[in-house]
């Protein structure tokens, strides 16, 4: 859960395919593109009201789409990518701030601003009590925050890997495989 912090993923990929031994697996977890849209939109629509301009805020995080096009541009094999879509009830939006402090996860952008004003961080955390509250059916007041976590696995290349048969080798058409449907026991 630390590759967000990477400024050049296709290098350090790269990196770790040429320090595996050969048929090595790499598996990992990072926090995807669809991280904390709640926090975001928040933060912008309080910044465009105070100030008339927006800032980075949270710090950008890779797609879901591109996860599986940066382990095959870089080589590796057998690519396999899941996705998780996690949200988390906050009683509101400084208890969260405060625990991304404490995890660590503040804003690594250069082009940031150091602080937001009072003004438009309290805008900000009263627009996300209003657009984004804990599910009406729970039983907690408050905000919810989502992450989405992508896991990915894949090998360096080996030849003792599955390979994909030559086109145009099969001895079957698909229309000719029939589905036979078998009763249900009860």
């Amino acid at each position: 859960m630390s590759f967000h912090w990477v400024n050049d993923l296709p290098r350090l990929l790269s990196e770790i395919k040429r320090v595996l031994k050969p048929n090595g697996c790499l598996l990992f977890a990072l926090p995807g593109g669809n991280t904390l849209p709640e926090l975001r939109s928040s933060l912008v629509l309080a910044e465009l009201e105070r100030i008339g301009g927006v800032s980075t805020h949270v710090g950008p995080y890779i797609d879901l789409s591109n996860v599986g096009s940066l382990l095959s541009g870089t080589g590796f094999k057998l690519p396999t990518i899941d996705v998780d879509d996690i949200q988390i009830g906050y009683p509101n939006m400084m208890v969260l701030m405060e625990h991304l402090n404490r995890m660590g996860e503040g804003n690594a952008c250069a082009n940031r601003k150091d602080r937001v004003g009072l003004g438009t961080f309290l805008g900000a955390a009263c627009l996300y009590r209003e657009l984004y509250p804990a599910d009406e059916n729970d039983a907690t007041e408050g905000i919810v925050a989502s992450a989405q976590v992508i896991y990915a696995i894949a090998w360096k290349e080996h030849e003792s890997q599955q390979r994909p048969d030559e086109r145009g080798s099969a001895t079957r058409k698909v229309g000719d495989i029939s589905v036979t449907q078998t009763k249900q026991a009860g």
